[in-house]
C-alpha cells in the first residue's frame, strides 16, 4: 500500500489539518538533523518535567501547534512541538504542503531520526526525556504511531484524528509504551476501516492500546476556528489526553 499516494489527494480535497492563531509564551528551538536546521518550539513549566514531544500536520509547525505546547505546559509538562519540515519551511499551499508530507512518508528512517532528535534537543533545553510521550495532529498522528513501532523507549504514543495505516513490512511488535488513538467516525479522510484494522494488528502483537471515537466528528475536528472543528470531540478527547498523560508521566 503507497499510504501517501492515498491520503493526500484525501486531505488535499478536504482542505484538512490547517492551523488557527495563538499566542505563545515559550521560544524556538533551534536544532539539526543531518546536517539541516530545524527549528521548535519549546515551552516548560519547569525545569525537568516529563516532556511531551507534539507533532504537526501537514502544513509544519505553526500557531495551532504552538497553542497547543502552551495548552501543554500549563499542565505542568515540557513540551517540544518539533518541526519535521526544516527551519523556515512552513508550506502554504496544497502543492507544497503534499510535497513535504510525501517525501516524509517515503522516507520512514527521516522521519524516525528527525523526531530521536527532537527528543534528544528537548533534553538538552532541561526536559526529562526519562519521562516522555509523543503525541500529534493528523499527519503528527502517524508520526507518532511511526515512532511506536520503531520501539522508541517513551511511555506513550496519542495520534489526534491521525495516520493509521501501518507501511508495508511494519508491524508493532517492538512498540513499548500504550498507545491512545482519538479519532473521528466521519472522518473521510483515515476511515474507520484503518480503524479498524489499527485495533487488530495492536491485538495481535499484544500491544497496550486504547482506541476511541467520536460519532460525527469529521477529520481535523480538533483545529480551532475552523469548519472541521467539533467542539465536544475536542474536549473530550483533550481530557482523555489530560489524564493520559498524567498516567504515564506522573511521580511513582
Amino acid at each position: 500500500m503507497n499510504i501517501q499516494r492515498k491520503l493526500l489527494p484525501l486531505l488535499a480535497a478536504l482542505g484538512l489539518c490547517a492551523g488557527s492563531g495563538a499566542l505563545a509564551s515559550g521560544s524556538s528551538l533551534h536544532y539539526q538533523y543531518q546536517g539541516q536546521d530545524y527549528e521548535g518550539y519549546y515551552n516548560s513549566a519547569a525545569p525537568g518535567a516529563p516532556l511531551v514531544l507534539l507533532l504537526h500536520d501537514w502544513d509544519g509547525l505553526n500557531d495551532y501547534e504552538i497553542r497547543r505546547a502552551d495548552m501543554i505546559a500549563e499542565l505542568g509538562y515540557a513540551v517540544l512541538a518539533a518541526d519535521m519540515f526544516g527551519a523556515g519551511v512552513r508550506p502554504d499551499t496544497t502543492e507544497d504542503k503534499q510535497r513535504h508530507t510525501g517525501a516524509l512518508l517515503a522516507d520512514r528512517e527521516k522521519m524516525r531520526g528527525l523526531m530521536l532528535a527532537a527528543i534528544d534537543a528537548a533534553g538538552k533545553a532541561g526536559a526529562d526525556t526519562s519521562k516522555a510521550v509523543a503525541a500529534g495532529y493528523c499527519l503528527g498522528g502517524g508520526a507518532a504511531l511511526e515512532l511506536a513501532r520503531a520501539g522508541a523507549d517513551l511511555d506513550g504514543f496519542v495520534s489526534f484524528h491521525g495516520v493509521l495505516a501501518t507501511p508495508d513490512g511494519q508491524d508493532y511488535g517492538d512498540a513499548k509504551g500504550e498507545i491512545l488513538v482519538l479519532h473521528g467516525t466521519a472522518d473521510s479522510a483515515i476511515p474507520m476501516t484503518d480503524f479498524a484494522a489499527l485495533a487488530e494488528q495492536l491485538e495481535q502483537a499484544g500491544t497496550a492500546h486504547e482506541m476511541v471515537s467520536y460519532g460525527g466528528a469529521p477529520h481535523a475536528f480538533t483545529v480551532f476556528d475552523t469548519e472541521h472543528y467539533q467542539e465536544t470531540a475536542d474536549r473530550r478527547s483533550w481530557q482523555r489526553f489530560e489524564a493520559f498523560l498524567s498516567e504515564k508521566l506522573s511521580e511513582k
